[in-house]
């Protein structure tokens, strides 16, 4: 037999049974690690960040959006081409605001200066 539990949602008694609480605790969980993903998301705005695609192309941007699809938005972006030669130093191609599509990505890791200036300590 399920028991009840009375509860007040915007000025009505809504009763849950111990079961539908149970199920709270555990989206309570899941709401945890999204706040948490969240704010790790939301300490990563504005940071240079290096994304290198599936073909061999390396952007380098702000990291200003990204998506469900884990697609991502960089901005003042640019984009070096892979060299055959490792020695040359490409020029790179001032693209500006940039979207990248989640599944051309193969890694992305943030510049360490932006991590570590003063303004975002």
């Amino acid at each position: 037999m399920a028991s009840f539990t009375p509860q007040e949602e915007n000025g009505y008694v809504v009763r849950k049974s111990s079961s539908e609480e149970s199920k709270d605790v555990g989206s309570d969980q899941e709401s945890s690690h999204y706040l948490q993903a969240r704010q790790k998301l939301e300490n990563l705005l504005n940071k240079n960040m290096r994304i290198r695609m599936t073909d061999g192309r390396t952007l380098i941007g702000s990291f200003l959006c990204t998506d469900r699809n884990c697609n991502v938005i960089l901005g003042s972006a640019q984009e070096y081409l892979k060299s055959a030669d490792p020695f040359s130093a490409g020029e790179p191609r001032v693209l500006g605001l940039a979207m990248v599509p989640g599944h051309h990505i193969v890694s992305i890791s943030v510049e360490l200066e932006t991590l570590t200036s003063p303004q975002y300590l």
